[in-house]
């Protein structure tokens, strides 16, 4: 059988009023139009629905289970409705956000606080690994926005500046230079130098120092992640230089943290959204929380800062 959702709202409305008259009422339409949708899902089940006598009507048997199973369609309308309305609105539902593990550690858990705080059905989903994969995982549509180094980005994606941080030299502790007040990348010439790996944005920022300075260290140690680097310069196996944001990755590790000029290097992150994919409700919601954030000039770590 195959009953309508008007046929059941208006079976439910007389069935529990018992009344065409103040079903009529309730549903602002004419009561003729009741009883011919009575009388079609009468016909329809082959059933009698109401017991009918010249000063009331009553539901039968049939009636009655037809009644609970219209509430029960009734209700489920009304929740998915309901449901359907605060996400719109932005008020439930999930954002899925791409980014790096030194963002995802470092700078979103303040955001995240703030968002949950204004929009606690919202839950949120991160996905943090490599630049590349966070653009690869917005394009695909697997994550509604991503928060990465957005050099080159593929067709389809544009670029929000929102924040940088900046190099940072990082030597054992036992190291001659560990006591000096700041290094230039040409200090590396003659060092051991560990290197995250070519998909890193960090990897793309020292590639471009040395290239500037016009220096090459004495030999490369590449290394999968950042955490793998700490490990290394506790190790004593030579010296880095790392971006602000990572050091939260790094705090197991024993190492000394220096300014790096000659030259000055920032890395510049941003907020990455599909050019023609509209950014759902949920995802809306986060941006504002983080534009909010960024025009109070919340905290960030040292030597991190707000842009755009």
């Amino acid at each position: 059988m195959d009953l309508t959702f008007r046929q059941l709202r208006v079976y439910a409305a007389v069935a529990r009023a018992e009344s065409f008259t103040a079903a009529a009422t309730e549903l602002r339409v004419a009561q003729s139009s009741l009883s011919r949708t009575v009388l079609e899902l009468e016909r329809t089940l082959g059933v009698r629905l109401f017991d009918r006598t010249t000063r009331r009507m009553r539901r039968t048997p049939e009636g009655e289970q037809l009644l609970e199973s219209a509430e029960r369609v009734l209700a489920a309308h009304r929740a998915e409705m309901a449901a359907l309305e605060h996400y719109l609105a932005g008020e439930r539902g999930v954002v899925t956000i791409a980014t790096l593990p030194s963002v995802a550690a470092a700078l979103l858990p303040p955001v995240i606080a703030r968002f949950r705080e204004q929009r606690p059905d919202i839950a949120v989903r991160i996905l943090d690994g490599m630049s590349e994969t966070a653009l690869e995982r917005l394009a695909s549509g697997e994550a509604d926005l991503a928060i990465t180094a957005a050099q080159g980005l593929p067709e389809g994606l544009r670029a929000r500046p929102l924040a940088e941080d900046r190099f940072f030299a990082v030597l054992p502790p036992a190291h001659a230079l560990a006591g000096e007040a700041e290094l230039g990348w040409a200090d590396f010439s003659g060092e051991q130098f560990i290197a995250v790996g070519a998909d890193s944005s960090v990897r793309a920022g020292t590639d471009r120092a040395f290239a500037e300075a016009a220096v090459r260290p004495a030999g490369v140690t590449e290394a999968g992640n950042v955490s793998t680097v700490g490990g290394l310069l506790a190790a004593g196996l030579g010296v880095s230089a790392m971006p602000a944001l990572v050091e939260v990755l790094m705090s197991f590790a024993d190492y000394v943290r220096l300014p790096l000029v000659r030259p000055v290097l920032d890395r510049r992150l941003s907020v990455v959204l599909p050019r023609e994919r509209r950014v759902p409700p949920p995802a809306r919601g986060f941006l504002d929380c983080l534009r909010g954030l960024r025009e109070e000039h919340h905290p960030l770590p040292a030597d991190v800062r707000w842009v755009g």
